[in-house]
């Protein structure tokens, strides 16, 4: 009887030794940075909109019914056309979608290029050209469509709406519930589009230097993908190898038994 129960311990401790190879290094983020260490970014990121971004502006001042023509709703041309009878909560804002020129029309004023401006600089440039309009006008300006895509090896893959005008990969990762165990940590891929062109960078979360990354801060629709580690690409390979050389220990050791009771 010791002869099938040895060669199922050994079939176990080769599967666990096979899975088993992951280390420290391959799993720890920023293993380089040191305790109080301070790293200063080198250049502040500023986003900036991208053709077919949705942007919502919404113009203000101490007149309303002066700044009305400026603001676009639906079911409407603008706030006085839909009488004063109607609440802002039931009236809903028109956004400005950035078309393939990279411009918006806006009411009055016509034709915008806004495309690579950042939020304040295209906030400045309506400024100037509603002063011959407005008086101190306030504008609110946002991004709609802000998103990026999280695949591969995290916990919960998507697409993720983002609040605010930044957000940082690491931030990115933890809407996706972090990464797995099997994840390949340094050498994150993040693919961005640049208004039709792609551009593909790599970025390693193993070192503190990935602060300092161009991808670090992530833009609207950027796709980040983390490939699986070698210990994921061969367990999935071992799988099925290791299905069948259960399947077959199984059918030994059971005619193993049956031979040696038949013999007892």
């Amino acid at each position: 009887m010791n002869r099938p129960f040895i060669l199922l311990s050994l079939i176990a401790l080769s599967t666990l030794l096979f899975v088993s190879c992951g280390s420290k290094k391959n799993v720890v983020y920023f293993q380089d940075a040191g305790n109080f260490e301070t790293i200063v970014e080198e250049s502040h990121f500023v986003p900036k909109f991208k053709v077919d971004d949705e942007v919502s502006i919404f113009v203000s001042t101490l007149n309303p019914e002066a700044s009305a023509p400026f603001n676009l709703y639906r079911g409407g041309s603008n706030l006085s056309s839909l009488g004063g009878s109607v609440s802002s909560s039931q009236r809903e804002q028109v956004n400005y979608l950035i078309d393939q020129d990279g411009t918006i029309d806006f009411p009055v004023i016509g034709k915008l290029k806004i495309v690579g401006l950042s939020s304040d600089e295209l906030r400045n440039l309506l400024i100037e050209k509603l002063s011959d309009y407005l008086k101190d006008p306030i504008i609110n300006i946002r991004l709609n469509n802000f998103t990026v895509s999280i695949l591969g090896e995290v916990s919960r893959p998507g697409t993720y709406q983002v609040n605010g005008e930044q957000i940082t990969l690491l931030e990115a990762i933890g809407l996706a519930g972090d990464l797995t165990i099997k994840g390949k940590r340094d050498n994150i891929l993040v693919i961005r589009n640049f208004d039709g062109t792609f551009v593909h960078n790599r970025i390693d979360l193993t070192s503190k230097e990935a602060m300092k990354s161009p991808v670090y801060y992530l833009t609207q629709n950027d796709v980040v993908y983390i490939e699986p580690n070698k210990s994921a690409i061969t367990s999935s390979s071992l799988d099925n190898r290791a299905t069948i050389a259960i399947s077959i220990a199984s059918v030994l050791i059971t005619s193993s038994v049956l031979i040696l009771t038949r013999n007892n």
